[in-house]
């Protein structure tokens, strides 16, 4: 009776949120094309995404397995390009890099923004053109600003007044003066339909607006001829959904560049709004268009400036989940199956937080369906669980499964593509997984999955 109905009462640990218990959806079958990816749908049972059928990947590339369509990302990197006409798209490579994905980034004609020097080697590694690389990063050593300073990456966002006395310096030593942007603090915290306004100064992120630690920012920068100070940047929250707090982010920053431009006699022509835009998960979710978003943030910006009596400045931009999340599905093999009696049924599958942490560090919700079949059985109640020695590993803390699932089945997550495989870790000593792209109707390996010679690799 478990597998097909959850009855009301106690659970070990926590209790269903009540504004939203699970419901079976009408069909267990069905791919809802908000979250699966483009080029998604099942032929003759199984899902195909970029014309390759789940069922040839895994018998080439095994499971766990990462999935991307390669389309999917692609287009809407060009939907970002065309809505941000006339601005700056810089997808941020913390969601997901690799050397394949930078080249599609590049090929594409976005910017990159790296938060690390490993991040940096990537996107060089491919060719990828330095002037349309920023550097992000509150801790950057001196090798990676150097590196940055060398290769002349476009710009550098300075996070403390110590970076800038030693950029200044590299800046010095390697006769280069790079551009630079100030990280506000604004105190704007975005989440989901809402933001709240708070004071934000204790946090290791940026230079607070409140406590003029930005403006004296603005100060060091421009009393250093090594360096130049081009802009504003600003980073709200993630997976926001509405443009409300982008637009009192946009008018405090407007106070600084005015209180700059008065201080200084220097108008700055760039403002960084960052990123954040979500993305949905589950059924019922809601995402921005890209188009409404670029229409209304950029309203917001010639708003603001005509108001406080400046020019325009240009607009950037830094989507990473918007572009990479949905088109990213990761493929697992069920294991074993354990009914609870009176519960649920624990549905275990050949990974888990090694390879998608967000559940069990987030709270991540998620949508997964059978994927290597359709099925007709009723549907139970299940969590889908990895291998991990964990109570809280996790993939899908609720969903429905059809309770003729059975071990060897293939089941499919939706939504991985961002901060999956750049979270994964080895847990347990479990190899990361491969990451697959698919275009039309073929596959193939971006990154390779580990061996046990990996795991080794450096230990005496």
């Amino acid at each position: 009776m478990s597998r097909f109905a959850h009855p009301a009462g106690d659970r070990h640990a926590e209790v269903l949120p009540e504004e939203r218990p699970p419901h079976a959806p009408a069909d267990l079958n069905t791919l809802d094309p908000t979250i699966w990816p483009r080029t998604s749908h099942r032929a003759d049972g199984s899902i195909t995404i970029g014309g390759v059928d789940v069922r040839d990947l895994v018998a080439e590339h095994g499971t766990p397995l990462y999935v991307v369509d390669e389309e999917d990302f692609r287009s809407r990197c060009r939907d970002y390009a065309t809505a941000f006409a006339g601005g700056d798209v810089h997808y941020a490579g913390k969601a997901f890099l690799c050397r394949e994905v930078a080249r599609w980034i590049m090929q594409e004609g976005l910017g990159l923004d790296v938060c690390s020097g490993g991040e940096l080697a990537v996107a060089l590694s491919v060719g990828f053109p330095p002037e349309r690389i920023t550097l992000h990063g509150n801790n950057k050593s001196s090798a990676e600003l150097e590196r940055a300073v060398e290769t002349g990456v476009g710009h550098i966002v300075v996070d403390s007044f110590e970076e800038i006395a030693r950029l200044g310096f590299l800046a010095d030593k390697h006769g280069r003066r790079p551009q630079v942007m100030i990280r506000v603090t604004v105190g704007v915290e975005a989440h989901t339909h809402e933001f709240i306004a708070t004071a934000h100064d204790d946090q290791k992120f940026g230079f607070s607006l409140s406590a003029g630690a930005a403006a004296e920012a603005a100060r060091r920068i421009l009393a250093l001829p090594q360096l130049e100070l081009v802009g504003l940047h600003s980073h709200i929250g993630s997976q926001i959904t509405d443009t409300a707090g982008f637009e009192v982010a946009a008018r405090r920053l407007a106070t600084l560049l005015v209180q700059i431009k008065e201080e200084h006699g220097v108008v700055l022509p760039e403002l960084d709004l960052g990123g954040g835009y979500g993305i949905p998960y589950v059924e019922g979710d809601t995402a921005p268009d890209v188009k409404e978003i670029a229409d209304s943030l950029r309203e917001i910006v010639a708003k603001v400036a005509e108001s406080a009596g400046l020019p325009v400045p240009r607009l950037t931009v830094e989507p990473g989940r918007a572009i990479t999340g949905l088109a990213g599905v990761t493929l697992y093999g069920v294991g074993t199956i354990k009914d609870v009696e009176g519960l649920r049924t624990y549905v275990s599958v050949d990974g888990g937080m090694s390879d998608n942490i967000r559940t069990a560090l987030y709270g991540a919700e998620y949508t997964a369906r059978l994927a290597s079949r359709e099925s007709a059985a009723a549907p139970m109640l299940s969590r889908l669980v990895g291998k991990h020695c964990e109570s809280g590993d996790m993939v899908v803390r609720d969903l429905w499964l059809p309770a003729d699932l059975a071990t060897g089945d293939l089941v499919a997550v939706a939504g991985t593509g961002a901060y999956c495989r750049s979270l994964a870790n080895n847990y347990n000593y479990l190899p990361k997984p491969a990451v697959v792209a698919v275009k039309d109707g073929a596959s193939r390996v971006i990154v390779r999955r580990e061996t046990e010679d990996d795991l080794l690799r450096g230990q005496l």
